[in-house]
């Protein structure tokens, strides 16, 4: 963990928001189609988290195009700034995404898009535990990690990157009482874990 919390990012941040543009084309960025299909199931209004939005583009914008209400958290200052003039009425944290407020109310749905793997492996676990808790009884949970074990330096930062590999994800994400119910890839060649918050069994 980085000493500002963003993992490297803050130092990049200029190079990062003017990589998105001020409105990109959400649906040329590799991967939207996948998050907006996700989005697109829930009902008009549900709440989602958007875990490490950075400016918002193009997680932040999916969600609301989608009819969403949604919350974000960044640790990166100019990336929560950059996220305010794009989407002034979209709350939006300051904070590490492992410590974040937000963890303190229940959500539909949360979105972890080129995160987790950013974190510290024990950081990593504790998120998918806090996610857990705050999902609603049938809430769902999609978030981007290689499948294999591996480790490997971050293009932009040159920070460590770490997967945990499928086996321990779905240890960790059935621990929490959460089921992996499906997988995707998207052009960019990414892997994206679908999760559900099972609702109880009746009787």
């Amino acid at each position: 963990m980085s000493e500002d919390g963003s993992n490297g990012y803050e130092g990049i941040a200029s190079l990062y928001v003017a990589g998105r543009g001020t409105r990109p084309l959400v649906g040329d960025a590799i991967g939207a189609a996948i998050v907006g299909a996700w989005a697109q199931a829930f009902p008009a209004g549900a709440t989602v988290l958007d875990l490490g939005s950075g400016p918002g583009e193009p997680s932040t914008r999916i969600l609301q195009e989608a009819g969403l209400a949604t919350y974000a958290v960044d640790a990166s200052s100019a990336m929560v700034a950059a996220f305010r003039q794009r989407f002034p009425g979209v709350p939006i944290e300051r904070s590490t995404v492992e410590s974040s407020g937000f963890f303190g109310r229940t959500f539909d749905g949360v979105l972890a898009w080129g995160l987790l793997f950013l974190l510290e492996p024990a950081a990593q676990a504790l998120v998918i535990e806090k996610v857990a808790r705050v999902l609603e009884s049938g809430g769902r949970f999609l978030f981007t990690a290689p499948r294999e074990p591996l480790e490997w330096l971050d293009a932009m930062t040159g920070r460590p990157s770490c997967s945990l590999g499928a086996q321990t994800y779905e240890r960790l994400l059935r621990d929490a009482g959460l089921a992996w119910v499906g997988d995707a890839q998207d052009e960019g060649g990414n892997h994206y874990y679908f999760v559900e918050k099972r609702q109880p069994s009746s009787g």
